[in-house]
């Protein structure tokens, strides 16, 4: 298709990527992700084509902004957390951080989320992602845990936080006056406590050496 008009003829050329992505976000929502093209946030943005591959390797990619960056992030405080933290409530605090936006840019993710969760285009990219998020959750649960990442307890504990943030992110955007981080910390609220982890982790124990 050819580029289609953007209101946001005559701007300055974009100058970030948080920049750009907005851009991106903008017209996602105004037109459809599937009907947006490259060309068209480009030139919405001001740029050459080939700078927004700079900037990104795709459109699928500019949806997920910072992603990689925050998930080395939350790897490092969880490598960090102390002993004392309970491990549900290590990964509560890790998500809830995670996910946390400033009240300014609310909107802009509310749309970005939207798009990852409903936009069937979307669903093999986020596939790809949600396996990087949950191997962070299953490598630090297999830690404290003290047994191998592809045992069942962290498995268990990687699939339900995945769940459980999904699961909080439809009801934050099913309602705008709802708190994305108490919505996160009391779906993490419901996860298995440490203690029938570890008890979960010694029946296979058991299983395999019996």
């Amino acid at each position: 298709m050819g580029t289609m008009t953007s209101t946001r003829s005559g701007r300055p050329p974009v100058t970030t990527r948080i920049e750009l992505e907005r851009v991106a976000l903008g017209l996602f929502t105004d037109h459809g992700f599937e009907a947006t093209t490259v060309d068209d946030i480009a030139t919405a943005a001001g740029i050459s084509r080939r700078t927004f591959f700079r900037y990104y390797a795709s459109k699928n990619d500019v949806v997920w902004g910072d992603f990689d960056d925050l998930l080395r992030r939350m790897t490092r405080w969880l490598a960090d957390v102390g002993e004392d933290v309970a491990l549900v409530d290590a990964l509560s605090a890790a998500v809830v951080q995670f996910n946390a936006v400033p009240a300014e840019v609310e909107g802009a993710h509310r749309e970005r989320m939207a798009l990852i969760l409903r936009v069937p285009a979307l669903q093999a990219h986020s596939t790809l992602r949600y396996e990087s998020w949950r191997a962070v959750v299953v490598a630090f649960t297999a830690r404290r845990l003290g047994v191998g990442e592809g045992t069942f307890a962290p498995q268990l504990v990687g699939h339900l936080a995945l769940g459980s943030a999904v699961a909080a992110y439809e009801q934050w955007l099913a309602d705008e006056r709802a708190d994305l981080g108490g919505l996160l910390t009391q779906a993490f609220g419901l996860l298995p406590d440490e203690a029938a982890l570890h008890e979960a982790a010694l029946r296979e124990a058991g299983r395999r050496t019996g």
